[in-house]
This record gives structure tokens, sequence and C-alpha cells, in this order.
């Protein structure tokens, strides 16, 4: 099965009808019964792509690590950018090698064997589970802007009701819920970033008596007022404002012209970055001092209401609950495919793998569904806000930085069997694998961050649970069901050849 020779061969792909070399959308042949249709043009992928990188931890989330950090905080979204950046660029180059594979755990299962692909598949359901649970949580947040005086539960759970009414039409109609709601980020962000810029060069004074200034980066205690272990503590939630970057990764089965359209989504990584993260944070605190924004509270909106604006700090509201809704929507979408997939390769129960006429994994999107009801528990419990968003989002971060690992170590075994599909690539991930292993680096980095703050370190420590937990469901599964995998493969391929 792993040997040099084999190309690229892919039980997962081959077997999950994620449509086979390119040609998903054509009509099933006999015995492989309906398979996922690629609706998803250029626009739905670039956007999507950006909506990935837009999430509920810059909307919600920076608030709290501004606190922590002050204005350090925006060399921590830069420095966790690039790394993930070379992350996508292995997933790419992997995803290209063979275009039967529909996502990073097929990819897993083909390179390094079925076990982990099944970590990795159901890890990453997991993942957008407690991600999903987070935007719930932060919906209700969202609310309680207009409506603070009523339950928060009520509004989580009309949330969860809507995210799947959005996904159980066509994959067409999600791509372009996503497209739209990516779309009102994007231009929440430039207008925020105009409006900022003006307000900086008129000298704009807030109702606090703040003077909108660049000054303000450094005039408080200078780029790193909380020192050292201030930078280091701002990790734990930009980190998690990342989570979703490799959302492109999952759409591979359901992508037109994926050769073309999935490089310029990854390579558009660093544009989003400096643009959406970056800029937008320098204009944020230039305009409200780090210290007057509250770690409880969007600072998207905090800078509206500083400045008197009350109608504008209601429209920014309702774009940071949009993006709450189109994090949870991608999350929706995604487990439902992971578990699609899963249920092909048997790791999953075999309902999970029909599909509805209109070609949607009905059954799977439900049970994604079923489980972001966690979200509406966390609210009716009571309790912070951002302390259920924090520790929802720790263990996100960290199952998150499992996947990207499972794609770079997947990169280096691909380098070392393949060096055929290495050279013939034409989207190569720049540093190759001694790349790979600086980023590894910086992830025991993070570890190791959110060790420094006890709310983290406790939904640190939670998490081995979950891993635990997949490891007595696959033990339990028998060695039979692990040699049937391995086995479907060469069959398989040669059956497509």
């Amino acid at each position: 099965m792993h040997d040099s020779s084999d190309s690229g061969s892919t039980a997962t792909a081959v077997s999950g009808g994620g449509g086979g070399s390119g040609t998903a959308g054509a009509p099933a042949t006999a015995g492989e019964g309906p398979q996922l249709d690629r609706q998803l043009s250029n626009r739905h992928i670039q956007l999507i792509a950006i909506g990935g990188a837009i999430g509920t931890g810059l909307f919600m989330g920076s608030g709290k690590t501004i606190s922590l950090a002050g204005p350090s905080v925006i060399f921590v979204y830069m420095i966790i950018g690039a790394m993930l950046f070379f992350v996508m660029r292995a997933m790419g180059e992997l995803l290209l090698s063979d275009l039967r594979y529909k996502s990073f755990a097929d990819f897993a299962s083909d390179l390094l064997g079925p076990c982990a692909g099944f970590f990795t598949g159901w890890t990453y359901w997991f993942c957008w589970i407690v991600t999903g649970i987070a935007d719930v949580v932060a919906i209700s947040g969202y609310v309680a802007f207009w409506w603070d005086d009523a339950p928060l539960w009520i509004p989580a759970l009309a949330a969860v009701v809507v995210l799947i009414g959005l996904n159980l039409p066509t994959v067409k109609a999600f791509g372009e819920t996503e497209f739209w709601f990516a779309l009102i980020k994007i231009v929440a962000i430039v207008s925020l970033i105009v409006v900022g810029l003006v307000m900086v060069f008129k000298g704009f004074e807030s109702t606090s008596g703040a003077t909108a200034s660049f000054a303000n980066l450094w005039n408080d205690g200078g780029f790193f007022p909380t020192g050292p272990m201030g930078f280091v503590a701002g990790f734990q939630i930009a980190t998690f404002a990342f989570v979703g970057i490799e959302l492109v990764g999952t759409t591979a089965a359901e992508t037109k012209d994926p050769e073309k359209n999935l490089p310029k989504a990854i390579n558009s990584i660093p544009v989003r970055v400096m643009l959406f993260y970056v800029v937008a944070l320098v204009v944020i605190i230039s305009v409200t001092p780090w210290r007057q924004i509250n770690a409880d509270k969007s600072p998207f909106v905090v800078m509206f209401t500083l400045a008197g604006l009350a109608v504008a700090a209601s429209v920014i509201n309702f774009v940071v609950l949009t993006s709450a809704t189109s994090s949870a929507n991608s999350g929706i979408y995604s487990t439902s495919r992971m578990v699609y997939g899963l249920a092909h390769e048997g790791d999953a129960p075999a309902s999970f793998g029909k599909l509805s006429s209109r070609r949607v994994p009905v059954n799977a999107l439900l049970l994604s569904g079923v489980f972001l009801l966690g979200g509406v528990v966390m609210v009716a419990i009571g309790g912070s806000i951002i302390e259920a968003f924090t520790l929802v989002t720790t263990i996100s971060s960290v199952c998150f930085m499992f996947i990207w690992t499972m794609i770079l170590i997947s990169y280096i075994v691909y380098r070392r069997r393949r060096p055929h599909l290495h050279e013939a690539s034409k989207f190569k991930m720049p540093g190759g694998v001694a790349m790979c292993y600086v980023v590894f680096a910086f992830f025991a980095f993070l570890i190791w961050a959110f060790t420094q703050k006890e709310d983290t370190l406790q939904a640190l420590l939670v998490t081995p649970v979950w891993f635990l937990v997949l490891a007595v469901a696959w033990l339990a599964m028998g060695r039979s069901r692990a040699r049937q995998a391995a086995a479907e493969p060469a069959s398989t391929s040669v059956e497509k050849d």
C-alpha cells in the first residue's frame, strides 16, 4: 500500500464517493450510488477560504487577546498566520497530488494508515463541533447587545435551527450562503479600517477623552506593556481565530477545477492575514487605547461605542453576529462531509454515508446539528460568556493543532515515499520538510503557552480525554476492520484504472 509506486491511491477518496479523479457530479456508476457534487465555483471557494480565516476568534476573542498582550497582539497574529500558511501549502500539495483525495483525512489514511485517518477524521469532526458550540455561545453574547434582559438560550437554539436549515439544500446553496456571509465580513472590516483611519488622521476624541492616534500603539508601556508572559498569553485565543483556515481542504471533492482554484485560495492567506487581522487591529488600538478595550466584549463594537457612534456599533454587532453564524455554518458543512467520508470507510455508522436526492449527507448533517445543542446548554446554565468561550476555544485550538500536525506528518511521509509526485507538483510547499519541523517547534511553544494561564490549562488537561475515547473506539472495532480498510486501496485502484 505504501510504496512509492502506488502513486497516491487512496481508499477513502475512491470508496467514499468523492468523485474520483475530478469527475464528481457525473452520474454514479453501477453499484456506487450518488456521489458528492462539484458545485462550488471559484468565487465560492475564495470566499469560503476568506470566511474560514475571519472567524469568531477575531471578532469576539481579540478583546481578551488585546487585554492580555496589549499592542503586541499584532505580532501574535502575524506569527500564527505565517506558520499556518506553510501548513496550508503542505495540504494543498497533498490534495493536488491525487484528486481522489476528498480531504486531509483521506491522505492521512492513505499515507499514515487507517488508524491515522480514523483519528484525523473524527478529531476534525470534534474540532468543528466544539468550535460550533463556541460560535453558538458567541451568538448569544452578540444578541445580548440588543436583548440583554432575555434568556440567552433562545437565540442560541434559534441559531442551531437556522444553521441546519442553511445546509439542507444543495452544496451550491451552502456555497452561496457562505459567499454572502464572508462578503459581509469583508465589507465590514474594510469599512472599519477606513473609518478608523479617518478618525486617526482627524485626531478624533472619543467620549472617554482618548484621542485617536497611531501613538496609542506605543505610548502606554510600549508594544509589550504586559511583558513577555503577556505576549505569550495572547497566543491562546489568537490561535482560535485561525481555526477553519484549513476549511478549503474539506471542499476538495465539491470544487470545480481544484487544480486552479485551491492554489488561488491558499496563496491568498498572507494577504488576508495582513488585511483582516493586522491592519484591523492596528486601527482598533490606534482609535481605542488598549487598556480601554473590555476583554468580555468585541473590540470591533467597542471602538464605535466609545466614539459615540451607537448606530454604527449596532451595525458592527450585526456583522460580528453574521460572522459567528458563518463560522458555525462552515462547521456544520465540514463535519457533515467528514462523517460522510468516515461512514464510507466503515469508521462511522453506514446511515451517515447516505446522500439525499440533492446529494447532501443529511444524516451526517443532523448529527452535527444535534451536538451543537451543547452551546445552548452552556448558555442556559449561565456564567460568563467569555469564560465559556475561553474553555471551548482552548479545547478546539489544541484539537486543530493535532489536525495541522497530521497534515505536516502526512507531507513528510509523502515526500519520502512519493518523491516523483513531489517533483511533478506545480504547487510545491515552500521550505519543504525543513519548514515542517519549524512549525512543529511552534506548535510545541503554543502548547506550553496554554499551560501559563489557569483557564487555558484546565481546558488543555481535559482535551486528552477525547483522544482516549477515540483510542477505545478504534480498539473496539477490532483488527479485522483495520485489515479491511488497508486492503481497499489495491482493489479500488485496479477498478478505477
